[in-house]
């Protein structure tokens, strides 16, 4: 409720400024007008003139006040639906591990080692979510203050795609995804190897949270004419042509189209896209809506390895 009632005082304060600044600009250059046309003498015309001038600066001013009342609002509403996002997504882990710290607490599970080790497991499991939340939460304010330092050495980007496949399988449940990797590169590429990891990690995410119960998700790896392409192929929803063009953006999140609520914060893709650009390459979307998705990373390679 909080949240309407600030949008709504915001978008009051732009309509009050509007009407405030066109009112008078109007007006002002009617009578300009009619002094100029009116005149009949040197005093007239330049009365008119300033007239106008006057009414052309107000209404520059009154533009910039739009502008920046605009963003103000833009900036509130991505404030509280970041809030509302990150509560979510921290309470859901948090919830399961509650959970299951007080169903081992209770000792009900003394005397069966299976379920208390699939408890173990899920929170393990579950605790590992919130460091990756809490990890791109970071990750992005230092990106976006370029506050970020990468360690950029040339070798070969496998061990940075295995490293984050490695931690996405530590993630999910076993044997709820089916996920493949086919890692086909003689070449390399500079690169910060966590950085690289984190982007990879992003995608894989993202296809997890997008697809529906029978999750297929793919990860390739090759040389392509002087590049060494990434792709993370996944079965999922897909995207239109407008939300694949907005996708990348900041806090940007795709509705699933059922009756859950949209998972992510919407920092996932931005940040591989800051990453990607750090690394002098570029990051691409291929999708049809209900067609699945492919997120194709192309990175510069370069000779040796240091």
């Amino acid at each position: 409720m909080k949240r309407v009632r600030l949008n709504l005082d915001l978008t009051s304060v732009i309509v009050m400024i509007a009407a405030g600044v066109l009112l008078p600009v109007l007006l002002s250059t009617a009578v300009g007008i009619v002094a100029l046309v009116a005149a009949e003498n040197t005093t007239g015309i330049v009365t008119g003139v300033l007239i106008i001038s006057f009414t052309v600066t107000a209404a520059g001013c009154g533009l910039l006040a739009l502008v920046f009342a605009g963003r103000k609002a833009r900036l509130a509403r991505q404030q509280a639906d970041f809030i509302a996002n990150i509560s979510h997504e921290l309470r859901t882990p948090l919830s399961a591990i509650r959970l299951y710290a007080h169903t081992l607490h209770s000792g009900k599970l003394r005397d069966d080692p299976e379920e208390t080790e699939r408890c173990i497991a899920t929170i393990l499991r579950e605790t590992s979510w919130l460091d990756v939340m809490i990890e791109r939460v970071l990750t992005w304010r230092a990106s976006s203050k370029d506050m970020m330092e990468l360690s950029m050495k040339t070798r070969p980007v496998a061990k940075a795609v295995r490293g984050a496949m490695d931690r996405f399988s530590s993630l999910v449940p076993p044997g709820e995804v089916s996920l493949s990797c086919a890692i086909e590169t003689s070449q390399c590429v500079k690169h910060d190897a966590e950085a690289l990891s984190a982007v990879v990690l992003n995608l894989l995410t993202n296809a997890y949270k997008y697809t529906g119960s029978r999750k297929e998700i793919a990860v390739g790896v090759e040389d392509r004419a002087g590049q060494v392409v990434i792709e993370v192929k996944d079965n999922g929803i897909g995207l239109s042509p407008v939300e694949a063009r907005h996708i990348f953006k900041p806090f940007y999140r795709v509705e699933r189209g059922d009756t859950s609520r949209t998972g992510g914060i919407g920092l996932g893709l931005a940040i591989a896209r800051k990453l990607v650009v750090r690394h002098g390459g570029s990051i691409s979307v291929s999708s049809e809506k209900h067609k699945g998705a492919s997120f194709i990373i192309s990175l510069p390679a370069v000779e040796g390895d240091s």
